[in-house]
């Protein structure tokens, strides 16, 4: 069960059995007096905290846990880190005590960020990881997480819609390998190191080998860039009117927030390559705040939420899936946007309706996905589960997935302003 700070007042409501004087005394922690240091060390492990040596129910356990890290992000925006620093030590202890797995992960990966953030571990450890690793951590949580696979799933079949009628397609994959089409650009972008080109050529080795047992005509290139932002519409050596185009990004564009002005730059280059369709997918939360406790909270809601998924939905059990795998994925991803600041933090997710604002500011519209789509999506969701806690629905235009009632990843279609 996971439990997050929003939660907490109705808990309060609901549950009889924990009076008044001990609700406050455990729960009502003053951060602003926390934050200002007029408690002593001794006094907060004495009462005003947990104590983690008692033994809790599970819902207060988890109340606690809310409200202690909310109070170690205050005290580092405060910028009292000796209190944050005890703070963070207390987490650790609950983190420890909890009954599910799923809260002990993810408030374990929380603890050790605030830690990093902390003692000013150097950010970049946290940003990279050798290449093999991360490839290999990439796909452990693709096969894991059926969200993922719908992701790329509907942008897929929005592409394919699109192209109906058109002879030749071009489809520029913005990141390594992507799609099958009929002319694919492989681009591999954010820091991969130099054996990036090699990697790029054997998956279009793969592809072309797919095509010609098929009978479908291919061509692929692929060429590495430091960032997409790098990129040039000369580079891609699209010819006009010759090709239908079609650009898709799955959980990459958020990326480019690090860097000042390159979201700007790319979507002006996807508008010179004219494509006719533009799909993107992105988890559907807002990690991008620059107000460090309000990113740290929405943080903790989208993150508990993956791992609640993660342990308790049947699709993952009966895959025979190792968490033990997949969590350090979203354990990296937790240490980036928690412990790295500026150019560094590059984990910077945006929602539907924040997207939505910079491609309208870009010149795109957003088409309503064909109703087939969503078709699709729901065939797809019912192949893999009939469990109740997956949700998929039609949002403003977009395809929303969401795990009990909490949205995760958002899939939306755009086009040129003067195409639509």
């Amino acid at each position: 069960m996971i439990v997050s700070s929003s939660a907490s007042s109705s808990w309060f409501n609901n549950n009889k059995q924990i009076d008044d004087h001990q609700e406050i005394r455990i729960f009502n922690v003053d951060f602003r007096a926390l934050c200002n240091n007029t408690c002593s060390r001794s006094e907060l492990r004495g009462g005003l905290l947990p104590d983690t040596d008692k033994t809790v129910n599970e819902e207060e356990s988890s109340v606690r846990l809310v409200n202690t890290l909310m109070a170690c992000a205050e005290a580092i925006q405060e910028n009292n880190l000796s209190l944050a620093d005890e703070l963070t030590s207390v987490l650790r202890r609950i983190a420890v005590s909890q009954i599910g797995g799923a809260l002990k992960k993810v408030a374990t990966y929380f603890a050790e960020a605030l830690s990093r953030k902390i003692h000013i571990t150097n950010p970049r450890d946290i940003v990279e990881s050798p290449y093999s690793k991360d490839q290999l951590l990439h796909m452990s949580f693709y096969e894991s997480c059926l969200f993922v696979k719908f992701a790329h799933f509907t942008a897929k079949q929005s592409i394919l819609e699109a192209f109906a009628d058109s002879k030749r397609v071009h489809a520029l994959a913005l990141r390594p390998g992507g799609p099958p089409a009929f002319q694919l650009t492989g681009i591999g972008g954010h820091s991969q190191p130099d054996d990036s080109t090699d990697a790029l050529q054997e998956v279009g080795w793969k592809l072309a080998q797919l095509a010609e047992s098929i009978g479908v005509e291919f061509e692929f290139r692929g060429f590495v860039v430091h960032t997409l932002a790098d990129l040039e519409a000369s580079m891609l050596n699209i010819p006009s009117n010759v090709e239908a185009v079609a650009v898709n990004s799955v959980f990459e564009l958020h990326r480019l927030f690090s860097i000042p002005g390159a979201i700007e730059k790319v979507l002006d280059l996807i508008k010179q390559v004219e494509p006719k369709i533009v799909t993107i997918a992105e988890p559907e939360t807002n990690h991008n705040e620059s107000v460090f406790m309000n990113r740290i909270k929405e943080a903790w809601h989208y993150y508990s939420t993956v791992f609640d998924l993660l342990e308790n939905s049947e699709w993952t059990k009966r895959s025979a899936i190792d968490l033990e795998i997949v969590g350090p994925h979203l354990g990296r991803e937790i240490y980036n946007l928690v412990a790295c600041e500026g150019t560094e933090r590059v984990v910077r997710h945006e929602t539907l309706g924040q997207w939505r604002v910079r491609f309208n500011s870009a010149g795109f519209n957003l088409v309503p996905l064909a109703s087939n789509t969503y078709r699709h999506a729901d065939l797809l969701l019912a192949l893999y589960t009939n469990e109740e806690g997956y949700r998929v629905e039609v949002k403003d235009g977009c395809l929303m997935w969401s795990w009990h009632s909490r949205p995760l990843i958002a899939t939306s279609t755009w086009q040129i302003c003067s195409q639509v």
